[in-house]
């Protein structure tokens, strides 16, 4: 029994340091993250945008948008991309060897025709079939090729693109018209210090949109959804800004980001043979600045907003969050020499442990964590103490730190004001610690097994349309 005991006491010890290590952790970026916002908020960012506008004249940007059997959605995307305030862009649509409508889609609905275009390979790709050009609005083009996964799409979209900076679109996401100008922005006004920027990320589901543009926001019904949104608030509200500061971030979401081509090209482009190409990307553009000994930074930009689709159902949902950990772990062990490495600076010392700890390997510890909850009430005597005190280090970092970013959220970005919604968001964050927070953690610690056993589907993304389910409403 005295072995059970130390055990116990043993593994009881190192979740109750790893948990406290973490909140740690994010009441640091926490504090980090409200400054920031507290000056952003007070900012004019309307008069902010219109003062600098005609600089974005020589920063002309080329819109990618990858497509694989996104038929429900493309066509709003795309007009998102139409509506845009930007003095220069082009819309490139990439159908991926689609197995739906979405290549007819985008050839009936905007007018497309065959053209001739020269395309310098900068980065090997598969083969392009056929470029077509709009005859409506001669800034869009489609490009049809063989079936090579999103990094591939993306890679022959940075080929055929004529500008200096390319920006990458999911094909179900809808951009806000002055989100390219205010990703943009950090990069216009650094004086090219500032290489590559990525985007905020929200759930558009529950939206009401019209021709590309998002008219009104509201919280979906769908309980799942809600938690999603939650979530979504906590990781770039809080994580992404803290980091960000001090260009220490490895992630900036593919669904938005803006790269220099140059960088990019010369980084390789988006590596086809992991799952998280946005992040991989993110990592060896990270590498090279560091290895070229130059001042760049990557940043994220918590102003301009990017609605995006959520999964609607357990098994979608499960597809994607152990996806994006096999994902991250992928990145983070091709480039473990950089772990702790002096060559990289504070991207070597802070970011990739942080990321390691927190990120990657957390999941199997907090999963530790409630396992031990359960056996420690089943065995009783001394065990009740800890594991009140794991269940309150739980409450701290999953409902307290999920209700600071939504009512973040309220303060500075104002996207869900109405009184009621937040009060939803926020009885909804108590309950997170009891279904949600489990059950992402299982399928996180699931993407890791699938890395061990070298399993790299995408698995079933099928969508619904954030046009389509208004109708059904």
């Amino acid at each position: 029994m005295k072995i059970i005991d130390y055990c116990m006491m043993f593994f009881g010890g190192i979740i109750l340091f790893y948990m406290l290590f973490v909140i740690v952790s994010y009441c640091t970026m926490f504090i980090i993250a409200l400054l920031d916002l507290r000056k952003r908020y007070r900012l004019d960012l309307s008069e902010y945008d219109d003062a600098h506008i005609d600089a974005f004249y020589s920063k002309p940007v080329s819109l990618l948008v990858p497509a694989y059997n996104e038929e429900v959605g493309v066509v709003d995307t795309v007009y998102s991309l139409l509506n845009l305030r930007y003095p220069q862009t082009e819309i490139i649509i990439i159908n991926d060897g689609s197995t739906d409508q979405t290549f007819q889609t985008v050839i009936e609905h905007f007018q497309m025709k065959p053209i001739n275009k020269i395309v310098r390979t900068n980065i090997p790709t598969k083969d392009i079939k056929q470029i077509y050009e709009s005859e409506i609005y001669k800034n869009c083009i489609l490009v049809d090729k063989e079936n090579g996964g999103k990094a591939d799409a993306l890679n022959v979209g940075i080929n055929v693109s004529q500008y200096p900076y390319f920006c990458s679109i999911d094909g179900d996401s809808i951009l806000d018209e002055k989100s390219l100008l205010r990703v943009m922005k950090p990069i216009i006004l650094s004086d090219g210090e500032v290489i590559a920027a990525g985007g905020n990320i929200r759930i558009a589901n529950g939206a009401k949109m019209q021709f590309g543009s998002i008219y009104e926001t509201q919280l979906p019904s769908n309980y799942l959804v809600i938690m999603q949104v939650i979530e979504y608030l906590r990781a770039f509200l809080m994580g992404r800004i803290a980091l960000s500061k001090f260009n220490l971030v490895l992630i900036i979401s593919g669904a938005f980001s803006v790269f220099s081509k140059k960088w990019a090209v010369e980084a390789g482009g988006y590596s086809t043979n992991i799952i998280g190409e946005d992040m991989e990307l993110v990592v060896n553009i990270h590498r090279l600045i560091k290895e070229k000994k130059e001042n760049k930074r990557i940043e994220f930009v918590p102003d301009p907003v990017c609605w995006t689709e959520a999964p609607q159902t357990l098994g979608v949902l499960r597809n994607q969050r152990r996806r994006w950990h096999q994902g991250l772990f992928e990145s983070l062990w091709k480039h473990k020499k950089m772990t702790l490495n002096p060559r990289y600076g504070m991207i070597g010392f802070l970011s990739f442990p942080y990321f390691w700890l927190v990120e990657c390997l957390g999941p199997l510890v907090e999963l530790g964590g409630y396992i031990y909850i359960v056996i420690a009430f089943f065995l009783g005597k001394i065990y009740y103490e800890v594991a009140l005190m794991l269940l309150l280090l739980f409450v701290i970092y999953g409902v307290i730190f999920s209700i600071a970013a939504v009512l973040f959220e309220s303060w500075s970005m104002n996207t869900y004001p109405k009184k009621r919604e937040l009060l939803r968001m926020i009885l909804l964050a108590f309950t997170e610690i009891f279904w949600y927070r489990p059950l992402t953690l299982f399928w996180r610690c699931e993407g890791l097994l699938r890395f061990v056993l070298r399993k790299s589907d995408w698995g079933n993304m099928k969508r619904v349309g954030i046009a389509e389910k208004e109708k059904s409403v």
